[in-house]
């Protein structure tokens, strides 16, 4: 009785993804998926979509290397922050060593040539390969018949006429293999990523010229609400709604400073990075412009997690238009 041949996919639970994945299956090989969250992108796609076409799936976090990565990467970045090529070939490197522990034959994408210009193109698709160190090990389901046969394929472990050759942007070579295999739920495709948003890229720029030793919850400070530069070496997000503060809040723990309005409603202010007691006094007029007491001539602002015990401050709210000054 011959071994089932087990494949372990990148899945993102977009329709790509998921096609590549039920293509694999409909062979009779065993799929299963990984994927892998950041600051920058979650797993909440990849769950709905794997419980609801039955993928097994694991969860890896892998933030600090990936910021790592983030701050230097080999091939650079997109348009904005997304550095597309690296981010590839870390995850199937990450994936190779669940490959090799785990006994899967191969690794696979929903990866189409031609899809997007700077990470999907032929160039690209082999710089991951040889930056990922498993490139022998790589298959791509969907435009596989447009790119050289893999070991895979001639080893008999995968059906090369079974496979598809999509490329390009259009969609409709997805939407046919879709209604092919039977999928009816997908979510829509884009986005998913915040290196590829102008507005945050901006923010992390500045982030990481400033603070280059700054870390994932760093980062993720960058998410709620409104971010401020304080100073060369610290920063102040500011939620500008309940989730905002209440994530705000948890991010804090009991290391970051957490900053509110003693006597008035208003947001949560958290610092990051080695704020000094000039930028502790700059963030608590920032707190307070914010705030119900931003007419006030004085503000009480509460700081926790800043010394042995809670500080207050009295401070004169700044200006709103010296705050949007601040603002990244």
């Amino acid at each position: 009785m011959s071994t089932k041949v087990k494949a372990l996919g990148i899945f993102s639970g977009g329709l790509d993804s998921t096609l590549a994945a039920l293509l694999l299956r409909a062979q009779g090989i065993e799929v299963s998926c990984v994927t892998f969250v950041t600051p920058f992108f979650n797993a909440e796609k990849a769950t709905e979509m794997a419980a609801y076409y039955n993928l097994p799936l694991q969860i890896q976090d892998i933030s600090t290397p990936h910021l790592a990565m983030l701050k230097n990467p080999r091939y650079g970045y997109g348009r904005n922050m997304n550095p597309c090529i690296d981010c590839h070939a870390q995850m199937f490197a990450m994936a190779a060593r669940i490959m090799e522990q785990e006994g899967y034959a191969f690794l696979f994408s929903g990866e189409v040539i031609g899809q997007r210009p700077k990470s999907q193109n032929r160039a690209a698709l082999q710089a991951v390969n040889k930056a990922s160190g498993c490139g022998d090990k790589i298959l791509r389901p969907l435009s596989a018949k447009h790119l050289p046969i893999t070991r895979m394929e001639e080893e008999g472990l995968v059906d090369r006429e079974r496979l598809e050759e999509l490329q390009g942007r259009s969609r409709k070579g997805q939407a046919a293999l879709a209604e092919r295999l039977g999928v009816d739920k997908f979510p829509s495709s884009g986005g998913g990523c915040l290196l590829t948003e102008s507005s945050f890229s901006t923010r992390l720029r500045c982030l990481l010229q400033d603070q280059p030793e700054c870390t994932p919850r760093d980062v993720e400070l960058l998410k709620h609400g409104r971010a401020f530069r304080l100073s060369a070496t610290a920063m102040l997000s500011l939620g500008r709604k309940k989730t905002n503060n209440e994530m705000l809040h948890t991010l804090a723990g009991t290391e970051l400073p957490l900053m509110r309005n003693e006597n008035f409603s208003g947001p949560n202010g958290v610092l990051c990075g080695t704020p000094t007691q000039e930028d502790l006094t700059l963030a608590a007029a920032l707190v307070a412009a914010y705030g119900k007491g931003k007419d006030e001539d004085r503000v009480t602002v509460r700081i926790e997690n800043c010394g042995a015990q809670t500080q207050f401050l009295q401070v004169a709210p700044l200006s709103r238009e010296q705050a949007i000054t601040m603002q990244l």
